[in-house]
């Protein structure tokens, strides 16, 4: 199963998470995208989340996690999963 570009969308910190979708804040500005959760077991993901462990713990205060990446990488590596 595929997901069209727009399944992944800039969000404002307000916008509710829809069931099966992950808020995660992106980049220097903490911009929150919100992504399917079946991202989450994609290898090039699980790098990610690798960081993220290393980075900040499993404190996740902002009620999504934060990946250390700038927002074009984060945005490539999303875009190449839409096309699973």
């Amino acid at each position: 199963m595929g997901f069209r570009l727009n399944a992944i969308r800039r969000a404002p910190k307000s916008a509710e998470v829809r069931k099966g979708y992950v808020a995660v804040y992106v980049g220097e500005k903490q911009k929150r995208f919100i992504i399917p959760v079946s991202y989450l077991n994609q290898p090039s993901f699980q790098e990610l989340l690798s960081q993220v462990e290393e980075e900040f713990g499993y404190d996740h205060s902002m009620g999504g996690f934060t990946v250390p990446c700038t927002e074009d990488v984060f945005q490539h590596i999303t875009s190449c999963l839409n096309g699973l």
